[in-house]
């Protein structure tokens, strides 16, 4: 694996990522969150046309404790021919983004409690790595004691102690011939001063990154940059840095502008699930017109009523009834979903319960994300940074957009 950095604005940095396999592609990346493997929604076949950029997924190893066993996906020939999915990056991360299992809970010396199939259990060191070396990821993250702000500062220290010892124990058990593939975990919860001791640790260890876990578990927005940088100070720059938990537009705003180069998000998954469809602008160059800005409802009401300038709910009698809207989710939108169906379509799919519904705005939303993510790249190429996330974060505040945490809870797509 070889990461090198291309352009930087402010702390957020382009980079070029060349895996083992060949395959190559920039950051800041989104990694698409799957489930064993799989795509949640969109069908793996369109994964490879959706978009140029649409070829980084991440998958938990705590999905295949048990159904799949890690022995079935070993004889596959690992995760990326199990799930058909060869060509596309895979990264391995214990963490459920869609489960957000951690709880605090206190943990063995031998291993970490996990949601499963089966329960919740502690999955030990030797057991993880049974499945990360049987699933041959691009990238895989160590096992993490990872814990939210809250926990008492006793507890937040063993934290720290146990995930650098068991990122030793991690590295040991890796199969040599895949590589130094492994991105090293940074925890610390709420203090900054274990984030720092964590940080520390970790860049003594010969690994690939870093992975900042701890992230998006109820912690202060306000002092979420500052555990970023903290952290991020005390490593190298020229290694590829991974947050896990960190979403929304605003929180991958966040992040980038701190370092960060590979992130995990469920906001288009979301946003599907509650029938959305991303329809926020993307360039600096086209500013909100006067008629939008007249014709923007009020936060209580934009969502309900299906008109946004940053999402539209396609469950709306906007979008169907006595008015037959036959335009695109998004005017020059070249998904295949804006490609080929409109608006009224999509809301008789949602309101006949198809489940190619959700197949459909999926698609979009992870395009306009991917966009998005470009969209980032570009201004940091022009260091421009600053200046779009100023100009992205004030036109969603006029917009009256919440953040994904209050998106009004309109009919669900199932």
């Amino acid at each position: 694996m070889e990461f090198t950095v291309r352009a930087c604005s402010g702390h957020g940095r382009v980079g070029s990522l060349r895996l083992a396999s060949g395959l190559e592609f920039e950051t800041p990346s989104l990694l698409m969150i799957t489930r064993r493997g799989l795509p949640v929604v969109i069908p793996p076949e369109m994964l490879m046309d959706l978009h140029p950029d649409s070829r980084a997924c991440q998958f938990t190893p705590m999905h295949f404790l048990e159904d799949p066993l890690a022995a079935v996906v070993a004889k596959a020939g690992g995760v990326h021919k199990l799930a058909s999915l060869t060509g596309f990056a895979m990264v391995a991360v214990a963490r459920d983004s869609l489960g957000n299992e951690i709880a605090g809970e206190e943990a063995s010396n031998l291993g970490a409690s996990f949601e499963t199939s089966s329960g919740r259990r502690i999955v030990g060191l030797e057991k993880y790595m049974e499945v990360v070396n049987a699933c041959k990821p691009d990238l895989w993250v160590s096992l993490p004691d990872e814990v939210p702000h809250w926990v008492p500062e006793k507890r937040n220290r063993e934290s720290v102690d146990h995930t650098s010892q068991w990122l030793d124990h991690c590295l040991s058990l890796q199969h040599a011939e895949h590589g130094n593939r492994c991105l090293g975990v940074v925890v610390g919860a709420g203090s900054l001063e274990e984030r720092a001791r964590s940080a520390e640790q970790a860049a003594t260890r010969n690994v690939a990154g870093f992975s900042l876990a701890g992230f998006g578990l109820g912690e202060d927005v306000a002092q979420r940059g500052f555990h970023l940088e903290v952290a991020i100070a005390k490593l190298p720059n020229d290694k590829l840095r991974h947050v896990c938990g960190l979403g929304s537009p605003e929180e991958v705003l966040q992040a980038v502008g701190a370092g960060i180069d590979l992130l995990d998000s469920t906001y288009p998954y979301m946003l599907t699930k509650e029938c959305l469809a991303m329809t926020f602008p993307l360039k600096m160059e086209v500013p909100l017109r006067n008629a939008d800005r007249d014709m923007q409802p009020t936060p209580d009401h934009g969502v309900a009523s299906g008109f946004s300038l940053a999402k539209v709910n396609l469950r709306s009698a906007t979008y169907g009834g006595g008015r037959i809207d036959e335009t695109p989710l998004v005017t020059g939108c070249k998904c295949y979903t804006c490609k080929r169906h409109t608006k009224v379509y999509i809301n008789q799919l949602l309101n006949s319960n198809e489940t190619l519904a959700q197949t459909l705005l999926e698609i979009h939303n992870t395009y306009h994300y991917l966009e998005f993510f470009k969209a980032i790249r570009e201004s940091i190429k022009a260091d421009k940074f600053h200046e779009f996330r100023t100009w992205f974060t004030s036109q969603r505040q006029e917009l009256g957009v919440l953040s994904l945490g209050n998106i009004p809870r309109v009919v669900s797509c199932n």
